[in-house]
């Protein structure tokens, strides 16, 4: 059941396959095409990343395991060396005894945390990285929709000398912007897949963050869109 309602990569990445070759074969020349090319590669990384984290890293718990386990057999072995006779059981010798005990315990405790933790914290930078990756190509399409206004494309005489090409038919600038769209939405469904394997506090944060953003872009686009068709 629980399979069920998990988003699967591979049909995230077909259809961010089949959204390059419709912008190829609408916009061959385009910049669009360039970015969305470069989106399904991060995609198919992503997908890497993905396995590589939902999969228990068993060298590194095992060498985690192993340092553990000689800190806690050096930990013990230094205890026997303590001298628990009762004619030197003083209170100032008993006092140190247990203070050096609880500075190695303290020690090893941090040493256990951090060893234990480790593998989930390689994961998480991971993630992070390439959620970083996910975040600019979200920007990287607004700036390629930025220009695109609807207002401009029906008065071309208001143009300027620095004002940049306009050369999209109405049906054109349409698709554009749905493309545009449908990228922006397919970044945020890239970007729950880490949630999805990594509930880290960071990750989710990230990727909620990534999630406003795209549905942010999104909605700015579909303005444009309702105002062209009007």
């Amino acid at each position: 059941m629980n399979d069920a309602i998990r988003l699967e990569p591979e049909k995230i990445i077909k259809t961010i396959d089949q959204l390059e070759k419709r912008i190829s074969d609408r916009f061959p020349n385009s910049s669009l095409k360039e970015v969305c090319h470069q989106f399904l590669t991060v995609a198919q990384k992503s997908k890497q990343n993905i396995q590589w984290i939902s999969n228990p890293n068993v060298s590194l718990r095992l060498f985690s395991y192993l340092i553990i386990l000689i800190g806690v057999a050096g930990l013990l072995y230094s205890i026997t060396f303590i001298d628990l006779k009762i004619e030197n059981t003083t209170l100032s010798n008993v006092v140190t005894i247990s203070e050096a005990i609880f500075n190695d315990i303290i020690l090893l405790g941090a040493a256990i945390f951090f060893l234990v933790s480790l593998e989930s914290r390689l994961k998480t930078k991971r993630a992070l990285k390439s959620l970083n990756e996910l975040r600019v190509i979200a920007h990287v399409i607004d700036m390629h929709q930025l220009t695109k206004d609807p207002y401009v494309n029906d008065s071309p005489e208001s143009a300027t000398t620095n004002s940049p090409r306009r050369t999209l038919t109405k049906f054109e600038l349409q698709r554009y912007l749905d493309y545009c769209s449908e990228a922006t939405a397919l970044i945020g469904k890239v970007a729950a897949l880490y949630s999805q394997s990594l509930p880290d506090e960071a990750v989710v944060r990230a990727v909620n963050e990534i999630e406003t953003l795209t549905t942010g872009l999104s909605r700015k686009i579909w303005q444009k869109l309702i105002i062209l068709n009007d």
